[in-house]
């Protein structure tokens, strides 16, 4: 097998092993027989009266099916938030077991259009807030949360209107704050984020199964958090409007709300009766990507499940680390070159600020690789994108060609080239099978593809600059550069991973 199709095929496993039923499966399971007990890894919770189910996110449909599938007659009721169009989009895609069967006890209303809270979301969230609020002690509710989840649950404090919320987000959004910052306003603001569903519940026995979208899977950010203590008070939403200059253009039912909440973190509310279990994740991923890579006989690293910045940055990040690979391929692992570009990189990792990454110890390891053993490095995370131009593409297509492009210049500029005696693929995708508005989930890309562009006439830099990167793709040997892999019905950030081999 070549390279590209090893790349493939690590990439297709990660993706399959957090694709919605398998997950679920490993995840959970019902113990039938005179007690019947939910098993949630290795945790037993006793079904002593009824079960209900209530999900909201991009991959929740899927969960859901799986879900009904293993829990058969057990389930009294569930109702799902999803994104519009989905349950068609899936249908076309001929994804039958992503689909309820026709008789499901769970009622599925789709919302959110563009990914934007809108009424017909509000409608399943006020669904979901009355299902909770009629559970008794012995009830048992499972939730089902994925990415997406946030902008499917609105449910603005009586008397916020859903658009005095959104208007003030977008207001907030066009200041420069951050996702994090958006997020403890809306949260302040609602009844079922930050723990509003669990307290909701409360007495039912609460299961959460989290597919994780977030870097560092922290259970008060995905989705909002609507089963997990919030970490924030009324005061930090207050200074966050302060900083963007909003206090005093704020709606009169927003100022209400606020000024009616506590503003100190009021005790820890008890929430005992609720257990938060991350089944997906970007990490659950790439282990199963490195588990594949060493099967193929791959000397196989983790650098990181938070990879963010900016793609050109990224990219810089990456081009050292395959030329420092290929350095110690040529026996000359040690030396000024190497020294050269390991200070390049922690100054990089420095910039970029990767949390939780420890690049010296990281370097440390792939030199213990020994020699000559085809390498893979793997990678995941969300990088963003400056938009400067009209092109199509996305930011793991963007990503791929940047580090082609860097790539072929380091060959370019080393008379000696060590880089030219390593075969070296670098594949980038979405693990939601989209990257921009594009049908492709990424791209690979290589070294050779730069120097067959620049041989053919193309500009490369042109393409980067239109942010035209699937137009770029899409010229070469029909399009087989992209990774086009379809809706996978899940969603765990980006995956990258890094081949490399001595020619």
């Amino acid at each position: 097998m070549s390279l590209h199709e090893h790349a493939l095929s690590l990439f297709c496993s990660a993706v399959g092993t957090v694709r919605p039923a398998p997950m679920l499966k490993r995840a959970m399971k019902l113990q039938r027989g005179g007690c019947p007990q939910l098993l949630v890894k290795g945790r037993a919770f006793p079904v002593k009266r009824d079960l209900y189910l209530v999900g909201f996110g991009k991959a929740v449909l899927g969960m859901a099916a799986a879900a009904e599938e293993i829990l058969g007659d057990h389930l009294v009721r569930g109702i799902i938030n999803v994104p519009l169009g989905i349950q068609e989009s899936l249908q076309q895609a001929g994804m039958q077991e992503m689909l309820l069967k026709p008789h499901s006890k769970i009622q599925v209303i789709e919302g959110a259009k563009n990914n934007l809270p809108d009424p017909e979301a509000l409608k399943g969230a006020v669904a979901i807030q009355e299902l909770a609020e009629g559970l008794a002690v012995d009830d048992l509710l499972l939730v089902l949360i994925s990415g997406g989840g946030s902008a499917l649950l609105p449910a603005p404090i009586f008397p916020i209107l859903l658009e005095e919320k959104e208007k003030l987000t977008k207001m907030l959004a066009s200041r420069g704050a951050a996702i994090q910052e958006l997020n403890i306003v809306r949260k302040t603001l609602s009844l079922l984020k930050g723990g509003g569903l669990a307290r909701l519940a409360y007495p039912a026995q609460v299961v959460s199964l989290i597919l994780s979208d977030v870097i560092g899977d922290p259970l008060d950010i995905i989705a909002s958090g609507p089963t997990a203590a919030s970490s924030h008070s009324v005061q930090d939403c207050l200074q966050i409007l302060a900083k963007y200059n909003l206090l005093h253009s704020l709606p009169k039912s927003v100022e209400m709300v606020l000024s009616s909440s506590p503003t100190k973190p009021t005790a820890p509310e008890d929430y005992s009766h609720v257990c938060n279990v991350i089944i997906g994740s970007n990490t659950l991923a790439l282990d199963e990507a490195k588990r594949q890579a060493e099967g193929l006989g791959y000397a196989t690293l983790i650098l990181s499940t938070a990879i963010c910045g900016e793609v050109s940055h990224v990219a810089m990040l990456y081009c050292q680390l395959i030329q420092l690979v290929c350095l110690g391929f040529a026996g000359l692992g040690e030396g000024p070159l190497s020294d050269e570009v390991k200070g390049n990189l922690l100054q990089l990792a420095a910039e970029l600020e990767i949390p939780g990454l420890n690049l010296a110890e990281f370097l440390q390891a792939l030199q213990g690789l020994g020699p000559k053993r085809p390498v893979c490095i793997l990678a995941g995370g969300e990088t963003t994108v400056q938009l400067q131009g009209t092109g199509k593409g996305g930011r793991n297509q963007e990503l791929a060609l940047r580090v082609g492009l860097g790539l072929h210049r380091a060959q370019a500029t080393e008379v000696s080239s060590p880089p030219g005696r390593c075969e070296i693929i670098f594949i980038s995708g979405g693990t939601d099978g989209q990257d921009g508005p594009t049908e492709a989930a990424g791209a690979l890309c290589s070294p050779e593809l730069v120097d067959e562009a620049l041989q053919e006439g193309l500009d490369v830099e042109a393409f980067l600059s239109n942010n035209d990167s699937y137009t770029f793709f899409s010229q070469f040997q029909g399009g087989h550069h992209l990774l086009v892999t379809g809706l996978t019905g899940t969603n765990v950030m980006d995956i990258q991973a890094i081949l490399i081999r001595a020619m």
